[in-house]
């Protein structure tokens, strides 16, 4: 058996060989053409200087969320300003108004959100259905310029 082995070895061996001598052998393509002359210099390759872009100035994190948060834009957040989005939302919760969230209005909200959430009916979430439970993002507004 262990002759075999040897012999299959040693063919696969020479067969490589041969390959690799044949395609040493082997013509070389032909070198690329030349490149073509230089044209007119086109409207990309001008020397007019380009025009300066506006600066912007960059606002800092901390900056950018005060400026959410201050609706009326008068420099100034007051407490209705920020907590005017934690109320919708807690009144979307508390479904008898009673202003006080009782777990059972809080496990109906989620249970309605998962049976929502479960296209296929299965009793589990798929990773595209868990995605479609997120928050959708806040609306950009558009610059009336």
């Amino acid at each position: 058996m262990a002759r075999f082995v040897a012999g299959a070895a040693a063919c696969l061996l020479f067969v490589t060989g041969g390959f690799l001598l044949w395609q040493g052998r082997a013509e070389q393509a032909p070198a690329l053409p030349p490149a073509p002359a230089a044209s007119t210099p086109s409207m990309m390759t001008s020397t007019a200087p380009l025009p300066q872009a506006p600066e912007a100035t960059p606002k800092s994190r901390e900056e950018k969320r005060f400026s959410r948060a201050d609706k009326d834009k008068d420099g100034k957040v007051a407490r209705e300003e920020l907590l005017a989005p934690r109320r919708k939302a807690f009144a979307k919760l508390d479904t008898n108004g009673n202003g006080a969230l009782s777990f059972d209005e809080w496990g109906v909200k989620t249970l309605t959100k998962f049976a929502g959430a479960d296209a296929d009916k299965t009793g589990w979430l798929t990773p595209a259905e868990y995605a479609s439970t997120a928050t959708p993002p806040p609306k950009k507004k558009r610059c009336a310029c």
